[in-house]
Parts: structure tokens; C-alpha cells; sequence
């Protein structure tokens, strides 16, 4: 029997250090700002759709619903709203749209049947039939874990593709928006079966922030892309599983449940009480059948403060103290072609901020998502190295197309949330001011 671990070494610490702080917050002190505009040449080569879905008996909205024109690769998701926008190209107008969700049955409608503008879709819950399933349940969550990590080669992608996706990351001072940054990237997705990273490339960006709601104190996301990109625990299970740290963890069993008409095993995992150094707590969903990963949802445990603050926070004022309240994580994976690849992921950081000598502290909230909308498979490694952007990049300040209605042109991205939109407006006012 191993014996009991109450903290890992020095080293360990200084490699899980390294491992959990690529989500990085770098503090400066900063009153400048300036923007520059992107101009987009209008494409009639495909047509958008938009509107919402909803649960077809509570009409509650739903969110991250997957939306996928079927046959291709073209895809994008549900906001916090229950609200899509999707750009289809015309040649696929004749096709259906796919919609699923975990908990619902899949839906089909032909494109052709949608309008334009406020599609009202409906989905129905999933009804598990109460009979017997002959599921070959591992002895314990820990092995079944471990199987999961060794079938990386037989369920996921094992060749070169690359992605374009659309990424958001956002600041918020309590509930109002203080700085919101959009990009749409190519990622050079290397195979899982790869120890190469993934790269990526900036297609488009827009940013704006607002330092009179961070108090002279502006917060930078550090990593952008690569943060969400680094959720992904199949390619990069160093970061969350490695061999390293894997001891450190129990893993327990929950109810089976279905997603997409797949029988799932629901896996909760979280460290050790005797383990000190702050590692994850959460959920796998894996397939009963193939051992695959399909979706992960998990936090940090940030009740040691100072620990917690000593991975993210990277440079601060003196007079200052920062520590993280919640750190949540998300990844979702997409099943094409009897392989499965990165889909979705999304990360939530709450951070409160203290400075001496103020009786009340601030809150505020980090929000990054991004979603592939679509995918090729890439025959050459044709990325130069000036090309692409490093992982500890800082979306710049001056990127801005927020006044161009017609930015994204025919690239898909997830429809802002009506916040996001009221910041929208707020950032067009203030650059007309300027004009």
C-alpha cells in the first residue's frame, strides 16, 4: 500500500506550478487606450441563421446545445441564453441541422424549412427506459480511468487537422462588463497520439476595455486562446492526470446516464484530503463502450488562498492582495468519422481584490470559451513560425472592429449574451465620441 502523501516535494510543487499556471492574470497599472479598425469585405456566399432553443415542456433555454450542419463539419453552439447564430454556405442549404444536447433527444430540421431570424426550436428530454443494460463496468473508477487514458490512439484523431474556431474571453467588476476580447483562430491541431503541441494562428480580433470600471487596476488574461485550448485533457492529461499527480486523487463511480443515445459512465474525482498542494474536483462522462472521454466538467480547489494565488496571480501592486474564489473548467468532445476531437471548452475565474486601506474589496469575474466551427484535415505543416501566436499572449488593446456590423464576415461565432451586447453599444458610443 502507498503510503499516505500530505504534500508533494519541492520539485513536484515547482511542476504543478508550472502545469496549473497557465491560466495567469498579469496586474498593471494603466489609463491608455487606442483602437484601430478591421475592415471586412462582405461575402454573399452564404446565408445566417439565428434564433434560440428551448426544452419543448418547461421552455427553459438551453444552453450549449450543439448545432451541426449534417455532412460537415460546420458547427457552433447555444449562448447562456439558449440563443445561436449559424452562417451556412449556400451550397449546403439543401442539408439539415443537427441539433443535440446532453439530457435531450437529437433533433433534425431541414435548413430549408429555417427563416432567417427567430427560429424557435424545441428539443425533448431523453426518456431512459428502465430496463437492464449489459454494461461491462470496470472493478473500480480508477482503473476505469486509467483505461480511458490508455485508448487515446483507438478513439481519438491520430492525424494533422486544423481547426477554426471562435474564442471570447471577457472581465466583468461584479455584473458590470469591463473588457471583452473576441477572436477567430486557426488551430493546427497536432495528433493525440502526438507529444508535438498544438498551434495556433489569429485570423481576426476585436478588444475593447473599460479602465474606469477596473479602478486604475486592469486585468489581462495572459494565454488567451491556449487557455481553453489547454482544457482539453485527452491531448494535454499532464495538466490535470499526469502520472505525477494521478496517485493524489480517489475516484468514485455515480449513476449512469445517457448523452446523444450513448450509454455514459459518470466518473467524480477530487484529491486526497491528506493532499495539500491545490489539485481538481469534478466530473468525466466516458463512454460505456469505447472508454472515450466525451466530456469533462471540473474545478480548482482554491480553499488555500495563498496557494491558490500563488498559481495565477503573476505580477501585482504591493498594496494589494488577490486570491481566487472559483475556478471552473469545461471541455466537450465532438464524434466524427468513429473518432472523437476537441469541441468546446470553457473556463470561469472569480477573483476578489483587496487593496489596504479600503473597507470594501472588488470582485471580478473571467469568463473564456471557445468552439471549433469548423475542421480539415491538414496534409502539410504549413503554419510559419512568424504565423503563429505564442501561448503566453495578451490579446492586444488596440484590436478593435466593434463599430463594423459586418466583422466576422462569413465566419461563425456563438451570439453574444444581451450583456455582452449592452457593452456592444456602450464601446460604438464611446469610439463615435472619438471619431
Amino acid at each position: 500500500m502507498n503510503a499516505p502523501i500530505s504534500t508533494f516535494s519541492s520539485n513536484t510543487n515547482k511542476s504543478l506550478n508550472l502545469i496549473l499556471g497557465l491560466m495567469i492574470l498579469l496586474f498593471l497599472t494603466t489609463t491608455q487606450k487606442s483602437f484601430s479598425f478591421f475592415q471586412a469585405t462582405e461575402n454573399q456566399d452564404y446565408r445566417e441563421f439565428s434564433g434560440e432553443v428551448r426544452d419543448s415542456d418547461t421552455r427553459d433555454e438551453l444552453v450549449l446545445v450543439d448545432l451541426e450542419v449534417e455532412g460537415t463539419n460546420i458547427r457552433t453552439v447555444t449562448n447562456n441564453e439558449g440563443e445561436f447564430i449559424l452562417k451556412v454556405p449556400l451550397r449546403y442549404l439543401n442539408s439539415n441541422l443537427v441539433l443535440t444536447s446532453v439530457g435531450y433527444q437529437t433533433k433534425v430540421i431541414p435548413i430549408s424549412s429555417l427563416s432567417t431570424s427567430d427560429n424557435d426550436i424545441r428539443l425533448e428530454r431523453s426518456i431512459t427506459e428502465l430496463k437492464e443494460v449489459n454494461i461491462n463496468v470496470p472493478s473500480d473508477a480508477n482503473k476505469l480511468v486509467l483505461e480511458m487514458l490508455s485508448r487515446i490512439e483507438q478513439n481519438y484523431l491520430t492525424e494533422n487537422v486544423i481547426m477554426t474556431a471562435f474564442y471570447r474571453e471577457t472581465i466583468r467588476k461584479r455584473r458590470q462588463d469591463a473588457s471583452l476580447a473576441e477572436a477567430v483562430v486557426e488551430i493546427y491541431k497536432q495528433p493525440y497520439t502526438s507529444s508535438r503541441n498544438d498551434r495556433i494562428k489569429l485570423i481576426k480580433s476585436r478588444k475593447n476595455t473599460n479602465y474606469s470600471k477596473l479602478d486604475t487596476l486592469a486585468l489581462k488574461l495572459q494565454g488567451g486562446p491556449f487557455n481553453t485550448l489547454y482544457s482539453d485533457l485527452i491531448k494535454y492529461p499532464e495538466f490535470v492526470f499526469s502520472e505525477e499527480f494521478f496517485a493524489a486523487y480517489d475516484f468514485e463511480f455515480e449513476n449512469t446516464t445517457r448523452v446523444d443515445g450513448r450509454s455514459i459512465f459518470v466518473v467524480s474525482f477530487k484529491q486526497k484530503p491528506e493532499v495539500i498542494t491545490p489539485l481538481y474536483y469534478g466530473k468525466l462522462y466516458i463512454d460505456t463502450k469505447s472508454y472515450a472521454l466525451i466530456s469533462a466538467v471540473y474545478n480548482l480547489n482554491v480553499e488555500n488562498e495563498d496557494l491558490a494565488a500563488d498559481i495565477f496571480v503573476k505580477r501585482k501592486p504591493r498594496r494589494v492582495t488577490v486570491f481566487p474564489t472559483e475556478a471552473a473548467y469545461r471541455v466537450d468532445y465532438k464524434f466524427k468519422n468513429g473518432k472523437w476531437h476537441y469541441g468546446y471548452s470553457n473556463i470561469l475565474l472569480t477573483f476578489k481584490v483587496d487593496w489596504k486601506g479600503k473597507l470594501f474589496n472588488s470582485v471580478y469575474t473571467l469568463q473564456s470559451e471557445m468552439v471549433i466551427t469548423d475542421w480539415e484535415f491538414n496534409e502539410s505543416e504549413n503554419l510559419r513560425g512568424k504565423e503563429q501566436i505564442r501561448p503566453n499572449v495578451i490579446l492586444a488593446d488596440e484590436a478593435s472592429g466593434f463599430a463594423d456590423p459586418e466583422f466576422w464576415g462569413e465566419y461563425n461565432i456563438i451570439e453574444p449574451e444581451k450583456s455582452i451586447e449592452q457593452a456592444i453599444r456602450k464601446i460604438n458610443r464611446n469610439l463615435n465620441r472619438e471619431k
